[in-house]
């Protein structure tokens, strides 16, 4: 394999096993985007490569400094439902023996993903207060691990529009399934545990998937390999998210197997198909801070040593995950509080944040009196793209069908660069009024931005259900995204 480089990867002149114009059969587009975030599309590149994007720093989020939230707050999930911003994560004042039973699951949210609140919701009563934004009091029977997600299943019961999974402790314990109308006031559907073959001691994620058609879930499990206990991922499916299939370990290909402390893995808002995957890569072993350091910051000496950063998976189904970059997604960056035992751990949920950026969220500074949630913006769809040098190199895709009218890319350039778009068939050769020559350089930065070519227009409609290629030539450009659009 070629080597990868940091935050960029070279591939091979020809990704395809066969020759690029052997009888491949077409890969079914409809009007779905498609994003740079693996080889799924990629049959050529030439003088370009993929490049991974760093989201930026953007400032804190929330704070976790309410008395039964404290140092040991983790497993944020972010969701977001019309207009409102919801954010559930775990409250732990302290760690150690007995700690799990001081364990709550808070709430907040947001009307913009920037300035969050703490809804006072007289749920519960915790520290003798009632005036807090608990909404899963500490139980012994359940309350660990727990991620909700808004359930998109056509036709889903209006009272089981959220759910979760979450840990039990019920009977040899494993994952029971919860539901709520409105995200805030939960429910258990079932006492027993359905699923029972993992760890579930972090974030216990699920979804709605429409691409296969069922309930998926992500968990942890820690086999021994060759005499080493490492932390992966196992995933199961499920019909009615009551009754589900036997657990099967996550595959990488032919990338090396580390510590993966959660999973974060979620359908992408748009692109559902793919799901993004931010998991949190964990070093037992590995410090950056001298003991001296480790000691002034962390009280428990269980959390001094280790690292951890945040890297980027993908999938489309089934057990394997892309791991197109081994290179850190997020690195723990300047602060000394962040080179900590089990921080950096991202959210689940990269949400929509305005017209051009998403949001990521990110914890930092753990098991510290300083803990908070961190927020980073990217770019929409921003995660990989196809990036062209000035001195440029193009783009081919595999045999493609579609059933859309027009293309749209996003893509930004420089002043300097562009990019050209040619439509082939599939033998190879540009279709009349769609070759290179028929392409105006497109310039600008723009995350929605419509082809056109010089006698044919925008309108596609003439090649919708007919096998092409298309051939980007770029330089000085990114290309993030496409889509055949109705």
């Amino acid at each position: 394999m070629p080597p990868a480089f940091p935050r960029y990867r070279l591939l091979a002149p020809l990704l395809l096993a066969t020759s690029l114009f052997s009888a491949e059969p077409p890969i079914d587009l409809g009007t779905r985007r498609e994003l740079f975030v693996d080889q799924f599309l990629i049959a050529r590149l030439e003088g370009v490569q993929l490049k991974l994007h760093e989201p930026r720093r953007e400032g804190i989020a929330l704070k976790f400094d309410e008395p039964w939230e404290g140092p040991f707050c983790a497993y944020v999930t972010v969701i977001k439902d019309g207009d409102l911003y919801r954010m559930y994560y775990r409250g732990k004042p302290d760690a150690g023996k007995g700690s799990i039973k001081r364990e709550v699951t808070c709430y907040a949210e947001s009307k913009d993903g920037i300035v969050w609140t703490k809804p006072h919701l007289e749920l519960f009563e915790v520290m003798g207060t009632r005036e807090n934004n608990v909404i899963l009091p500490n139980q012994d029977l359940y309350n660990e691990g727990f991620a909700p997600f808004l359930d998109t299943r056509p036709n889903v019961a209006p009272d089981e529009r959220y759910k979760a999974l979450t840990r039990t402790k019920q009977g040899k314990g494993g994952l029971i399934p919860l539901a709520s109308a409105d995200g805030i006031h939960w429910r258990v559907l079932q006492t027993d545990p359905m699923i029972t073959e993992g760890n579930f001691d972090s974030q216990n994620v699920a979804f709605w998937s429409a691409s296969e058609g069922c309930y998926v879930a992500y968990f942890r499990v820690n086999p021994k390999i060759n005499g080493t206990i490492i932390r992966l991922i196992s995933r199961t499916t499920s019909a009615d998210f009551i009754h589900w299939t036997q657990p099967v370990r996550m595959e990488y290909g032919d990338r090396p197997l580390e510590q993966l402390y959660t999973s974060a893995t979620h359908p992408y808002f748009r692109a559902p198909h793919i799901y993004i995957a931010l998991p949190k890569r964990f070093f037992p072993d590995k410090v950056a801070l001298s003991s001296e350091q480790a000691k002034a910051l962390v009280k428990d000496p269980n959390y001094r040593i280790a690292s951890s950063d945040s890297v980027l998976m993908t999938t489309r189904g089934g057990n394997h995950y892309e791991r197109t970059f081994m290179e850190a997604f997020i690195r723990p960056g300047p602060d000394p509080e962040d080179w900590i035992s089990r921080d950096n751990q991202p959210a689940m949920g990269v949400v929509p944040g305005n017209a051009r950026e998403m949001f990521i969220y990110r914890l930092s500074h753990y098991a510290q009196p300083s803990i908070h949630l961190f927020r980073y913006s990217l770019r929409t769809d921003g995660f990989i793209s196809v990036n062209a040098p000035y001195q440029g190199g193009e783009m081919v895709t595999r045999l493609v069908q579609f059933s859309g009218k027009t293309l749209e890319i996003n893509f930004n350039s420089s002043a300097a660069g562009g990019l050209r778009v040619e439509i082939q068939d599939a033998e190879g050769n540009p279709i009349p009024g769609y070759a290179l020559a028929d392409s105006p350089e497109v310039i600008g930065d723009e995350i929605t931005h419509v082809i056109t070519w010089k006698e044919k227009g925008t309108d596609l409609s003439s090649l919708s259900g007919r096998p092409v290629r298309l051939r980007f030539v770029m330089h000085d450009a990114d290309l993030y995204s496409l889509r055949f659009a109705p």
